[in-house]
C-alpha cells in the first residue's frame, strides 16, 4: 500500500514564496508510484492541504490529518520544505515529534542552532571551526558606529540573525549606512547579526547520511555578478553557479570532509548545505549551514545530485525510507 508523504511548505517569513517554490519541486522529484504526495501549506494559523487551486482542505493540529469525502487521511511522513519559522527552527520539528510523525529533517535542538546563524557560528567555533567575526543585537538593543568599526570594521554585512534567502541583508563599506541598514535587517526579525566581510571564493557543499550510507555531493562554486550573493543573485539568476567547483582536489576533499564533520557535530539529518569562503591560503571559513535547503529545480542540491550522477528520485526515497524503517 502506498504510503501518504506531506510536503509541508509556506511559514511566516518573507521566504514562503521561496518555499513554495521548494514544495513544487520536491513533488516533482519524488516517487508518485510508490507514494500519495500532498502538499501542505502552514501559514500562521491556517494550515491547510493545497488539494487543487479551487480546493483547500483543513489540517487536523491534533494529529496532523484531513478529511475529504467523509475519509480521515493520515500521514506517514513529512517533508519539511518551509524556509524560516516554523518549519526550519525547530518548532514544527517539535509538533511532529510530540504527535509521533516522522519527518525529513534536523531533530528540535540542531535545528533551533542552526537557524540562530550567531549561535550556530559560535557554537562551532568551540570545535576549531573559522567563522567571521561577528556581534548580535537583540531587540532593544544597540551599537554605536565606532563599536562596529572597531570590532567589526568595514566591509561588513548587517543582516537577520534568522532567516535567509538575503532578506534584509545588507553590505555595509562606510560607517554612515551602519544605522540605517540595522534598522532594515530589524524588520525582518528581533535579531541582527554584524559580521566581518571575509573575501574570497564562495563555495557550497551538500551532504545527506542515511544509516547505511554518507553521500557527500559535489562543490557547488558561486560567482554573483551582485555585490553580494543576494536575493536576485538566488533567484532571477544573476549569478554563475559551477560544479564542480573550480578548486583543487586536495581542497575538495577537506571541505566534503569538513562539511561531513560538521554535518555530525549538529546532529543533523536529511539534506543538508553547508556554505563557506575559501580565503587566501586555501583556508576554509564557515558562512553557514542550511538545514532546510532550497530544492526548487534549479537549487544548489538538485544540482549537486545530477552532478554525482546520482537520480533526485532515488535520493528522496532513501531519506523517507531512512527514516520510516
Amino acid at each position: 500500500m502506498k504510503k501518504n508523504i506531506a510536503i509541508v511548505a509556506g511559514g511566516d517569513s518573507s521566504e514562503v514564496v521561496v518555499s513554495l517554490k521548494s514544495a513544487a519541486g520536491l513533488y516533482s522529484f519524488m516517487d508518485k508510484e510508490r507514494y500519495n504526495l500532498f502538499i501542505v501549506t502552514i501559514v500562521g494559523k491556517t494550515w491547510q492541504i493545497e488539494w487543487s487551486d479551487k480546493e483547500k482542505i483543513a489540517i487536523d493540529k491534533n494529529d496532523f490529518s484531513f478529511i475529504r469525502n467523509g475519509e480521515k487521511i493520515t500521514f506517514d511522513f513529512a517533508y519539511i520544505t518551509i524556509h524560516g519559522t516554523p518549519g526550519e527552527n525547530g518548532i514544527l520539528q517539535g509538533y511532529f515529534d510530540l504527535i509521533g510523525l516522522p519527518y525529513s529533517c534536523c531533530g528540535v535542538l540542531a535545528a533551533a542552532i542552526t537557524f540562530n546563524k550567531f549561535t550556530c557560528n559560535q557554537y562551532l567555533k568551540g570545535f576549531g571551526i573559522k567563522v567571521s567575526e561577528s556581534l548580535v543585537l537583540r531587540s532593544g538593543q544597540t551599537v554605536t558606529d565606532e563599536e562596529v568599526a572597531e570590532k567589526i570594521g568595514f566591509p561588513c554585512f548587517v543582516k537577520p540573525n534568522v532567516g535567509g534567502s538575503s532578506f534584509g541583508v545588507t553590505k555595509v563599506k562606510s560607517i554612515e549606512q551602519v544605522q540605517p541598514s540595522i534598522a532594515r535587517a530589524f524588520e525582518e526579525g528581533s535579531e541582527v547579526m554584524i559580521e566581518a566581510f571575509m573575501s574570497g571564493i564562495e563555495i557550497t557543499c551538500g551532504i545527506y547520511k542515511t544509516k547505511t550510507k554518507s553521500q557527500v555531493l559535489p562543490i557547488t562554486e558561486v560567482v554573483s555578478e551582485n555585490e553580494f550573493f543576494d536575493y536576485d543573485a538566488k533567484y532571477k539568476g544573476q549569478v554563475q553557479e559551477i560544479t564542480p567547483a573550480r578548486i583543487s582536489k586536495e581542497l575538495t576533499e577537506r571541505v566534503q570532509k569538513l562539511t561531513s564533520a560538521i554535518y555530525d557535530i549538529l546532529g543533523c539529518k536529511g539534506l543538508v548545505r553547508i556554505d563557506y569562503i575559501i580565503s587566501e591560503g586555501d583556508v576554509i571559513n564557515l558562512l553557514e549551514a542550511n538545514t532546510t535547503p532550497g530544492m526548487t529545480a534549479t537549487s544548489f542540491i538538485p544540482q549537486q545530485i545530477a552532478a554525482a550522477g546520482l537520480d533526485i528520485k532515488n535520493v528522496m526515497t532513501e531519506i523517507i525510507e531512512n527514516e520510516l524503517s
